[in-house]
C-alpha cells in the first residue's frame, strides 16, 4: 500500500524537553509509563548542548538494544504538542493499526486518552512530505515494507493533522464540486476540432490485435451517426429538419435501398449542430460485402417555409435540398474494415464524391464535419465460431462464474440495435466484477458505451493504490472510447482530484501521451481540464516540475554528445543553471528536492547521477538518474507488472523479497529513474577478476562475503540472493525481459539482485548463471539450497499463471501505446505461451525446471556477458581509488596505517569446507613496534589475484615467479596444498626482498591486512605455539547419513501421476558423488512392465528431477491394491550400476482425488550401505 500524500510545515523544532517527561518502554507485560529520571536500562538519555536553550533541553532518547534490529521505530512528537522528543522502540506484529500506534505514543504525555482526539494525528514518514493511513495496518505501507526488507529502522514523526502546509491543496469550495467538474470537463471533451488535414485522430489506430477473415462473420453491417458540426449560420434560419441518406454503393450502384436517419433540428450548446446519435444498421452481412464497397452519406435540409418572413401558404412548397455529401471506402488498402470513431468532411460537389477526411484545400474554420462512429466486430481470437455460441447459450448458467462476462459479451452473436437489450439486461443483472476484472471490459473489442460504464462503476470501488497500479492502462483505454465526454475520464479527473498522488502519476502519464499524434489533442483536453481543477498550488508546483525536467534534459543531451574531453565542462557548465534555479525555487520531483551533486555513468545514453539534499532534516538524501536516448515507458511497464507479480505472490504468503524502485518517463527518450543504495551491476564486480570474470564461478560469492563477514550475515545475504533471483527469473521469463548483459543486472549488498534497463529479448529463457548458481548452492556442487531454488521458482510461477487474464488485459490495453516491443497479438501470444494458462502446476513446474536446466547451461550467455566486459573495458591499471583494490579486501589500506611490515612467511595450511572444500595458508606477520606477530588467511586465488594486479602495476619491475596453478589429478587435496605450500614459502621470501617501491605499496598492505574472516577463524591461538604443521579438519557431516526423496501423486482420467521432484544427502559407497537416476515398479508386477525411469543426473547428492511418471489404464481400486517401488541408482560407466537406496509406498494411503506432496526418509529393513529414502 502506497502511503498517502500530505504537505506538512517544514519549520519544526525537535527533540525539546521541559520539566520531566515520561517515556514508555515495551516489557513482557506491555506498555509501562516512566518518569524520565527513573528509565530503566536499556533506554537511555543523553543531552545535546548545541540545542540547549533556556529551560528545554534536548534528549535523544534510544533503545540501544533494539537500534540494530528491524522493525525498530524512530518517532518525533510534535513540537505543538506539550511534550516533544524522539524515541525508538521494537513494533511488534506490523499487521497493527497505525491509529493504535498513535494511541500508544500519545499515552506518554496524556494520562486521560478519552479527552485526546487521535484522528486528529498522523505519522509522517521522516525524509517524504507522505504520512501513513491511520486505519490501515503498519505492515500494509510500502515505506514500512522497504524497511523491513533492508532491515533498517522505521523513522516516522508525529503531528498534528492540523499543522499539515496546504499549499497544494485547491482552494475551490468543494460544495457543487461535482457539477462544476461535470460542465467543465463537457466543455474540454466535447470539442472536435480536427487540425491535420486529410484524417483524425481515430484513423491514426492500426489495431492488428483483433483482425480476422471477413468470410467468417455473420454479423450485419452497423454504424452510428452522432452529429455534424460546424454548420453554417445560414443554414439555421434557411432550414427546419435535417437527416442523412446512408448508402452502400459498388460499382455506383446501390446494394441495397438507402436507408433515411431520423429528421431532426439544430442545436445550440455554445455552437451550432446537428445531433442524431443514431444506430444505423444494414441488413448485409459483412462476409457478403464487396471488397470495394463504399459508404455514401447524404445531408438533405427541409427548407424553413417561414422563412424570409414569407406567410404565403400558396407558395408550393419546396422539397428537401441537398446541402452536402461524403463517401469512404469500407475497407483499406490492407482489407481490413474501417471502424471507430470518424470524422468525415461534407462536400458540396455531386460530381464527385471525395474520400471523407479530405479538403486540403478547405478552410478549416468552413468545414463542415460529420462525426460517425463505424461499427467493429471483435471477439477473443481463442474461441471458435462453436464455441462462442455454446458460451452465449449458457451465458445464464454462467453466472456463478462472474469473470466470465468479458468472454460472454465478446461471444454475443450481433450487437445490432435490437440485440442491445439483451445485452444490456445480461449486463446489468451480472454480479459485479472485482476493478482488476473489469479492467478487460474498458480494451478496444468493448466499444459499446454502456458496458464500458459498467465497467467503470465496478472500477471506482479501487483504492487509490489499486488504481496507482493499473493507472497506465486506464489512460491508455481512453483512447478506445467513442467520444471524449465518457465515464472513464471522469473517473480519472474525480479521482485526482481527491489525491495528489494520484493527479502528480496523471499529470506525467498524460504528459508522455501528448506525444502520441494520433490522440494528442483527446489527451490535451484532458490535460487542460486537470490543470484547471487541480488549483493554484499544485498547478504551479506541476509547472515547476516540468521547468526542472526541461533543465535536466537539455544538460543531459549535451552531455551525451559531447566527447569524453568536454564532458565534464559541459556538465559543469549546465549543473550551474540547474543551481540557479533551486536556489529560486524548492521543487518536488516527478520521482523530491535540491539538487547537491551530479556525475554521468559510462553507458550508451550517458545518464546523469543526481544526489538531492533531502528538505526533511531529518531525511536522507535522494539518489536518482536522469536518462536520455532511451525510451523509458518500456521500464516504466517492466517494473510495474514486476510490481504487481510481487504483490501477488505476498498476498499468497511468498515473499521473494523483490527490489521495487521507480521509474518515470517525463518525455520522448528522457527521464528519472530511482536509483537503489550499496548496489553494484554483475559487471563491475566480475571485473575485479578480469576481463574474463564472467566465466569465473566465485567472484559474486565473494564480493557478497566481502560486504557480509559474519558468517550469520553471509547466510542471509545468500538466502536474499536465492529468493530474489528465483523472483527475477520468473518475472524475466514471463515478460519476455532479456537483452541480460550484466550491466543491467545489480546486486545489492545485502544479497538482493534486481533488473534494470528492460529491452529485447535473448537466446536464454531467462538469466541463470554458474557464479549465481555457486552462491545459491553455496559451492560448487549441488545442494539442497538448489532444491529450495527450483521450487521457489515453481511455486511463483504457478501463483502467476493463476492470474493470467490480469496480466494479458494488461498488456493487451497497452498495445496501442507506441512501445516497440508491446505492438499486436504476437507480443500477446509470446506472454500468453510463457504462462501456459491451460496446464496444470505439476506440468508448469516440470517445464520451469526445464528452463532453469537450460539457462543454467546457456553459455551464450557468459560469452554475452563477456563481450560486454570487452566493450566496457577501459585501460586504466588498478581500481580507482572508490573501489576495492581486492576483490576480497572491503577497501584499500596503506603502510601509514597499519605500520612496516618486518616480516611475512608462509606459516601453516589448513583444510576448509566453507562454501566447498578448499586449502587456505596461514601467513604469519610480523610489524614494527609489535611484539606478538598476526596471522591471516588467504587462498591459492587470492594469492594469484596478488600477482596478477602487481604486474599491471608496475610492468617494468622485475617479479618473482608464481606457482603454476596447473595440477594433474585432484585440486583439492592434501598433497598438492603441501607442495603448494613450499612454492608459496619462496615467492613471499623473493616478493618482500624486493624494492621498496613493490613492498610498501598499497596492494601489498591492502593484502596483509586483517579481514573479518581473519579475525573469526578456529585454532589461530595456539599457532604462535606450534609448528608448521597440518591441522586436520573437522568433517562437514555428522552422524548417520540420511536421504530424502519429495515426490508429488496424482491421478485423473484413470492415469497415476508420479512427479518425482528431489533428492537430498544422497551418499555413495566410496564417498564420491554419484550419478543418481530414479526407478519405480507398480508392485506386484512378475514381469516387470510397469519399470519407469527418470534421466541421470550427474556428479550430485543433491540431484533436481521434476520429471513426470505416467501410468495409463489404472483405476483407483486397482491402485489402492498396489505398491509404489522407488529405487535410488548411480549410473556407472565402468562397472554396474549401484544402489544407493529406496523405499516402497502402499498407494491405499494416497489421496487419489487430489495432489498429495511427500517427502520419505530412511524406513527400516535397509541393507546396510544403502540409504533408504
Amino acid at each position: 500500500m502506497a502511503v498517502e500524500f500530505l504537505p506538512f510545515k517544514t519549520n519544526h523544532t525537535l527533540l525539546t524537553f521541559q520539566h520531566h517527561v515520561c517515556c514508555c518502554s515495551a516489557t513482557k507485560r506491555g506498555w509501562q509509563r516512566r518518569n524520565f529520571t527513573g528509565i530503566p536500562q536499556p533506554f537511555k538519555a543523553t543531552p545535546n548542548p548545541s540545542q540547549i536553550r533556556h529551560d528545554h533541553q534536548t534528549f535523544r532518547v534510544e533503545n540501544t538494544a533494539d537500534m540494530k534490529r528491524p522493525g525498530t521505530l524512530y518517532c518525533v512528537l510534535s513540537p505543538w504538542m506539550s511534550f516533544s522528543f524522539m524515541f525508538s522502540v521494537f513494533l511488534s506484529p506490523v499487521s497493527s493499526p497505525v491509529d493504535l500506534l498513535i494511541m500508544q505514543a500519545l499515552c506518554w504525555v496524556h494520562d486521560d486518552l478519552n479527552q485526546v482526539d487521535i484522528s486528529s494525528y498522523v505519522l509522517k514518514v521522516c525524509g517524504q512530505e507522505e504520512v501513513l493511513q491511520n486505519k490501515h495496518s503498519l505492515g500494509s505501507h510500502e515505506y514500512v515494507q522497504n524497511c523491513r526488507k533492508w532491515e533498517t529502522e522505521i523513522k516516522l514523526h508525529l503531528l498534528f493533522l492540523s499543522t499539515m502546509r496546504r499549499d497544494l491543496a485547491r482552494t475551490e469550495i468543494l460544495a457543487g464540486l461535482t457539477d462544476a467538474v461535470y460542465d467543465l470537463a463537457k466543455l474540454y471533451l466535447r470539442s472536435f476540432c480536427p487540425t491535420i488535414p486529410g484524417c483524425t485522430m481515430e484513423e491514426h489506430m492500426e489495431d492488428r490485435r483483433d483482425s480476422r477473415e471477413a468470410s467468417g462473420t455473420t454479423e450485419h453491417l452497423q454504424f452510428t451517426l452522432f452529429a455534424v458540426h460546424g454548420i453554417p449560420a445560414t443554414w439555421v434560419s434557411s432550414f427546419e429538419k435535417y437527416y442523412l441518406m446512408c448508402a452502400l454503393t459498388h460499382n455506383n450502384r446501390n446494394l441495397f435501398k438507402p436507408v433515411q436517419s431520423k429528421k431532426v433540428g439544430t442545436y445550440k450548446s455554445f455552437f451550432y449542430h446537428i445531433k442524431w446519435d443514431e444506430l444505423i444498421s444494414f441488413p448485409i452481412s459483412v462476409a457478403l460485402l464487396p471488397l470495394e464497397a463504399m459508404l455514401s452519406l447524404s445531408l438533405y435540409g427541409v427548407l424553413n417555409q417561414n422563412a424570409n418572413n414569407s406567410p404565403d401558404s400558396n407558395k408550393q412548397r419546396k422539397g428537401p435540398e441537398l446541402l452536402r455529401r461524403v463517401s469512404m471506402p469500407l475497407f483499406d488498402f490492407r482489407r481490413v474494415l474501417s471502424k471507430g470513431s470518424k470524422l468525415l468532411s461534407l462536400w458540396t460537389s455531386p460530381q464527385v464524391l471525395q474520400p471523407g477526411a479530405a479538403g486540403k484545400g478547405k478552410n478549416p474554420s468552413e468545414r463542415i464535419i460529420l462525426q460517425v462512429l463505424l461499427f467493429a466486430l471483435f471477439f477473443h481470437l481463442e474461441l471458435s465460431r462453436a464455441d462462442r455460441q455454446l458460451l452465449w447459450d449458457q451465458r445464464y448458467y454462467c453466472r456463478d462464474y462472474e469473470y466470465s462476462l468479458p468472454k460472454i459479451l465478446a461471444s454475443a452473436p450481433s450487437w445490432d440495435w435490437g440485440s442491445m437489450g439483451e445485452i444490456h439486461s445480461l449486463l446489468h443483472h451480472w454480479p459485479p466484477l472485482s476493478p482488476v476484472s473489469a479492467l478487460e471490459l474498458l480494451d478496444s473489442k468493448f466499444a459499446d458505451t454502456e458496458v464500458r460504464k459498467v465497467a467503470m462503476s465496478w472500477i471506482e470501488s479501487s483504492s487509490d493504490d489499486e488504481l496507482a497500479d493499473y493507472l497506465p492502462q486506464l489512460v491508455q483505454a481512453v483512447k478506445f472510447e467513442c467520444h471524449l465526454n465518457n465515464a472513464l475520464a471522469i473517473f480519472l479527473l474525480s479521482r485526482a482530484l481527491g489525491n495528489i498522488n494520484i493527479a502528480h502519476y496523471l499529470y506525467w502519464l498524460l504528459r508522455d501521451a501528448v506525444q502520441d499524434p494520433a490522440f494528442s489533442q483527446r489527451y490535451d483536453r484532458i490535460l487542460g481540464t486537470l490543470l484547471c481543477l487541480c488549483g493554484t498550488g499544485l498547478r504551479a508546483e506541476l509547472e515547476k516540475q516540468t521547468r526542472l525536467v526541461q533543465l535536466l534534459g537539455a544538460l543531459a543531451e549535451k552531455v551525451r554528445q559531447a566527447n569524453s574531453s568536454t564532458r565534464q565542462v559541459v556538465l559543469l557548465e549546465g549543473l550551474e543553471r540547474v543551481q540557479s534555479f533551486f536556489q529560486k525555487n524548492s521543487c518536488r520531483l516527478p520521482i523530491s528536492p535540491s539538487l547537491v551533486a551530479c556525475s554521468f555513468f559510462n553507458s550508451n545514453a550517458v545518464p546523469l547521477k543526481i544526489a538531492l539534499v533531502n528538505a526533511d532534516p531529518l531525511g536522507d538524501e535522494i539518489n536518482v538518474m536522469f536518462k536520455v536516448g532511451e525510451d523509458l515507458r518500456q521500464d516504466m511497464l517492466a517494473l510495474q507488472m514486476i510490481r504487481i507479480m510481487d504483490r501477488i505472490w505476498l498476498q499468497e504468503g511468498l515473499d521473494l523479497r523483490i527490489v521495487n524502485f521507480k521509474c518515470i518517463s517525463t518525455g520522448k527518450d528522457k527521464g528519472m529513474v530511482e536509483l537503489v543504495p550499496s548496489s553494484e551491476t554483475l559487471r563491475k564486480i566480475q571485473v575485479e577478476y578480469g576481463v574474463t570474470g564472467s566465466f569465473k564461478d566465485k567472484p559474486l560469492a565473494e564480493w557478497l562475503r566481502k560486504y557480509n563477514p559474519a558468517e550469520d550475515e553471509y547466510e542471509k545475504a545468500s538466502e536474499n540472493f536465492i529468493y530474489t533471483c528465483a523472483g527475477c527469473c520468473v518475472a524475466t521469463y514471463i515478460l519476455g525481459i532479456c537483452d541480460r548483459h550484466n550491466d543491467n543486472i545489480m546486486l545489492r549488498s545485502t544479497g538482493h539482485m534486481f533488473h534494470i534497463a528492460f529491452l529485447a529479448m535473448d537466446r536464454a529463457p531467462f538469466v541463470l548463471t554458474s557464479d549465481m548458481a555457486y552462491v545459491i548452492n553455496g559451492g560448487e556442487r549441488p545442494t539442497s539450497r538448489f532444491q529450495l531454488f527450483v521450487d521457489l521458482c515453481s511455486q511463483a510461477y504457478n501463483l502467476i499463471r493463476k492470474h493470467s487474464n490480469l496480466f494479458l488485459n494488461l498488456l493487451s490495453l497497452m498495445t496501442q501505446s507506441g512501445l516497440p516491443e508491446l505492438t499486436g497479438v504476437q507480443d500477446l501470444k509470446y506472454v500468453y505461451d510463457a504462462l501456459q494458462p491451460q496446464t496444470t502446476d505439476a506440468e508448469a513446474t516440470i517445464f520451469f525446471t526445464r528452463l532453469i536446466e537450460s539457462s543454467l547451461g546457456s553459455v551464450a550467455t557468459k560469452f554475452n556477458f563477456f563481450l560486454h566486459n570487452l566493450a566496457q573495458l577501459r585501460f586504466s591499471g588498478l581500481p580507482s581509488n572508490d573501489e576495492p583494490i581486492l576483490s576480497f579486501a572491503p577497501r584499500t589500506y596503506t603502510i601509514k596505517q597499519d605500520g612496516r611490515i618486518r616480516d611475512a612467511s608462509i606459516f601453516s595450511f589448513q583444510k576448509r569446507y566453507n562454501p566447498d572444500k578448499h586449502y587456505t595458508y596461514v601467513i604469519r606477520i610480523l610489524r614494527e613496534g609489535q611484539s606478538e606477530p598476526q596471522f591471516v588467511f588467504r587462498t591459492f586465488d587470492e594469492f594469484q589475484e596478488l600477482h596478477n594486479k602487481l604486474t599491471i602495476l608496475f610492468p617494468l619491475w622485475k617479479l618473482p615467479g608464481f606457482p603454476s596453478k596447473m595440477v594433474l589429478g585432484r585440486t583439492h587435496i592434501k598433497d598438492v596444498a603441501s607442495k603448494r605450500k613450499v612454492e608459496l614459502s619462496s615467492y613471499m621470501h623473493n616478493l618482500m626482498r624486493g624494492s621498496t617501491e613493490v613492498t610498501q605499496c598499497d596492494l601489498i598492505y591492502t593484502f596483509f591486512h586483517p579481514i573479518a574472516r581473519d579475525d573469526k577463524t578456529e585454532g589461530v591461538e595456539g599457532l604462535s605455539k606450534t609448528l608448521g604443521m597440518y591441522i586436520p579438519p573437522v568433517s562437514p557431516t555428522t552422524g548417520r547419513v540420511e536421504g530424502e526423496v519429495k515426490l508429488s501423486v496424482s491421478y485423473r482420467n484413470s492415469t497415476l501421476f508420479i512427479m518425482v521432484m528431489h533428492i537430498k544427502d544422497l551418499m555413495s559407497n566410496d564417498g564420491a558423488d554419484p550419478n543418481p537416476y530414479v526407478k519405480t515398479y507398480l508392485l506386484p508386477d512378475p514381469h516387470k512392465t510397469s519399470k519407469r525411469k527418470t534421466k541421470i543426473a550427474r556428479k550430485t547428492r543433491n540431484p533436481t528431477f521434476n520429471e513426470m511418471l505416467v501410468y495409463s489404464g489404472y483405476s483407483k481400486e486397482t491402485l489402492k491394491q498396489r505398491e509404489l517401488q522407488l529405487s535410488v541408482l548411480s549410473a556407472e560407466s565402468l562397472r554396474e550400476n549401484c544402489c544407493l537406496g529406496g523405499i516402497t509406498l502402499s498407494l491405499k494411503d494416497f489421496d487419489l482425488s487430489r495432489e498429495t506432496k511427500r517427502s520419505n526418509q530412511r524406513s527400516h529393513g535397509c541393507r546396510a550401505g544403502d540409504i533408504c529414502l
